[in-house]
């Protein structure tokens, strides 16, 4: 997913946790400062959440429709790395 369209329509809510300094998310901030704007772009009224803290392990949470929700963790991981583990995680199977 190159995240050039809109997401599925399931989709409600991504949130994105990681440590504004550690290396262990270095990957996964650099995959939100790169992908951000074009996800909202694209997902005008999907709720993107950030959350940044000092010691907090690189996760991603999606919350579809009735409630149901997947993450994947994303410590360690490079910024292509963390795109081919968000798309695993948004496209139907």
């Amino acid at each position: 997913m190159s995240f050039s369209k809109a997401l599925p329509p399931a989709l409600r809510e991504l949130r994105f946790f990681f440590s504004q300094s550690g290396t262990a998310s270095a990957g996964t901030r650099e995959f939100v400062l790169a992908r951000y704007n074009t996800i909202k772009q694209h997902n005008p009224d999907l709720p993107v959440l950030i959350r940044e803290a000092d010691g907090t392990p690189a996760r991603f949470f999606a919350r579809f429709e009735h409630g149901v929700e997947q993450h994947a963790e994303l410590e360690n991981l490079s910024s292509k790395e963390v795109e081919t583990r968000v798309t695993q995680l948004l496209t139907p199977s």
